[in-house]
């Protein structure tokens, strides 16, 4: 036990951070979107510059008990740290007894082409929180995984919901986790999303800022003069292809890891045919 005072730790966590909507998690959000009518908010949380390690070095002190952060952030437009930002700040916490949180909600399972978004940096985190994609979509299933000495705090009834350990849940989870192992969709994911973020590159748009992703997890930052993201994914969704516009200027593309080259060949038709609009 690190030995913080009653009522006195703070978790450290990152600007443009998402990691839900509930009352807690929106009292450290920095979209006031979020926020609006909500509070008053939890205490105890503080932000520190996403993917500025010196931020963070800052930030930790002797009330610190965690540090909670997205490997790839989502929400805020497919945004991905500096190389080695994630093991320098897993080591800092490692330093200064912290827990390191990472919230694989939506770049886990596959999507950033690894089971995980943190392997690239090879750590390991001391907790991982997972969702949405644990089910394969067919069931609302999360989960907190970490080692004993981290979740044997709670003894049996101290700490629950109503559908927490649901057996069908866990069932469609372990069931989902096979699929992504033996139909390979994490190698598919790396591999199709490196030749789908290539493919997005030779598209010669005027309104394309920067491409950045990993898996099939991507973001096309468009630059201002382009009008907003929110055109091209209204023109897009005509065309049968769905993706979501992020922070007014990123179109967000995160196909089925069941996704084929083909498939893919025949979205870029539809995609290079409205990124070249006027």
């Amino acid at each position: 036990m690190k030995g913080i005072s009653e009522d006195k730790g703070t978790i450290l966590t990152c600007t443009n951070n998402f990691s839900g909507r509930t009352i807690s998690i929106v009292s450290f959000s920095t979209e006031e979107q979020y926020k609006d009518g909500f509070g008053p908010f939890t205490p105890g949380f503080q932000n520190v510059e996403y993917g500025d390690i010196e931020s963070l070095k800052v930030a930790i002190n002797e009330d610190t008990i965690a540090f909670l952060i997205e490997p790839i952030q989502g929400e805020a437009g497919i945004i991905i740290p500096p190389d080695g930002y994630l093991k320098e700040a897993f080591e800092l916490c490692k330093k200064h007894n912290v827990l390191f949180i990472a919230d694989e909600i939506q770049s886990g399972l596959g999507r950033s082409g690894k089971l995980f978004a943190f392997e690239y940096d090879n750590i390991r985190p001391d907790v991982v929180i997972i969702g949405k994609a644990l089910s394969g979509g067919c069931y609302p299933v999360s989960a907190v995984l970490s080692d004993r000495e981290v979740l044997g705090v709670f003894n049996p009834g101290d700490h629950g919901s109503t559908f927490g350990g649901n057996p069908l849940g866990a069932a469609v989870a372990r069931e989902s986790l096979k699929v992504l192992v033996e139909e390979k969709l994490i190698e598919n994911s790396f591999e199709l999303g490196n030749y789908f973020r290539a493919e997005l590159n030779e598209i010669p748009s005027k309104h394309v800022k920067l491409i950045r992703g990993k898996g099939l997890f991507i973001g096309v930052e468009l630059h201002e003069e382009a009008g907003g993201a929110r055109r091209f994914c209204e023109a897009l969704a005509e065309r049968g292809i769905l993706c979501k516009e992020t922070h007014t200027h990123v179109i967000r593309f995160a196909p089925p890891l069941v996704i084929k080259k083909e498939q893919i060949d025949e979205a870029l038709v539809k995609i290079k045919e409205v990124l070249l609009m006027p």
